[in-house]
């Protein structure tokens, strides 16, 4: 059993030889401050010593980074590691069955029905590559995307419109896996789960950015709004619109409804 606890954890001495190559002034006794300051908390073997899993080392990257190439404070970097473990938290919570739902792959006709969409403009979608297929299936992913557009149908942008946000989210995508490259490459069991949470986490940080961006540019041009309101009443109407839908008579084009999509007078 000691020999199997040994190889999880790695000691103050195999850390040091982990992270020379990245931080080359990293010491023991340098690993021991921050312990005290209470930046990281390793876990004991019975015998007393430090062992260090890789969350653990994954957690010294980034105080490690901050001071170096950020110069923050030990106080501020404490702070970023609360919020760091408070998203890690919140993404905890939604993983589980819910990460089970979004594996699961949905037909042509579920994609359509779900978000509310016909065949034209789901064809519209593919074209511009915001929603892509595997094999004659979608992914919960592209359900997202398809049934988010819709809402923006309704005020009347179209997915032609939306070439600046595929190119963004790729950008991020590109972003994100640069930062979380250094982990992949570790030898760790557990790397690639590291490198997950820490993919959602700037992932997380950068649509809060996004959207405080957009807020300010709003303000600078008149148009003060809270986006997270924005965002929830525009999925209210469209809730509403839906379960108003089966009580209208008459029937759109092609004679068809087509939820979701009233032009730019709604």
């Amino acid at each position: 059993m000691s020999g199997q606890y040994a190889r999880s954890y790695l000691g103050i001495g195999e850390v040091l030889v982990e992270l020379r190559a990245e931080f080359p002034d990293i010491s023991v006794s340098k690993i021991r401050f921050l312990e005290a300051e209470g930046l990281i908390t390793p876990a004991r073997s019975p015998s007393g010593y430090r062992r260090f899993g890789p969350a653990d080392l994954d957690q010294l990257r980034f105080i490690l980074s901050a001071q170096r190439d950020q110069y923050l404070p030990l106080r501020v970097i404490k702070e970023r590691l609360h919020d760091r473990a408070a998203i890690r938290a919140s993404h905890d919570q939604g993983y589980g069955a819910g990460q089970i739902a979004r594996t699961q792959m949905i037909s042509r006709r579920e994609l359509l029905d779900s978000a509310g969409i016909g065949d034209q403009q789901l064809a519209e979608l593919e074209a511009h590559g915001l929603v892509r297929r595997v094999g004659r299936l979608y992914s919960q992913d592209a359900l997202d995307v398809a049934s988010t557009v819709a809402l923006l149908a309704s005020y009347g942008v179209e997915a032609r419109h939306l070439r600046t946000a595929r190119t963004a989210a790729e950008r991020d995508v590109s972003l994100i896996e640069q930062v979380v490259a250094p982990t992949l490459r570790q030898r760790s069991p557990r790397a690639r789960e590291i490198a997950s949470q820490t993919a959602s986490e700037i992932a997380i940080l950068l649509i809060r950015l996004h959207r405080a961006m957009i807020e300010a540019g709003l303000a600078e041009a008149g148009l003060p709004a809270d986006v997270r309101d924005a965002v929830f009443t525009a999925r209210e109407r469209r809730q509403s619109d839906a379960r108003e839908e089966p009580e209208r008579s008459g029937a759109g084009e092609n004679g068809r409804q087509r939820p979701g999509y009233k032009g730019a007078t709604a």
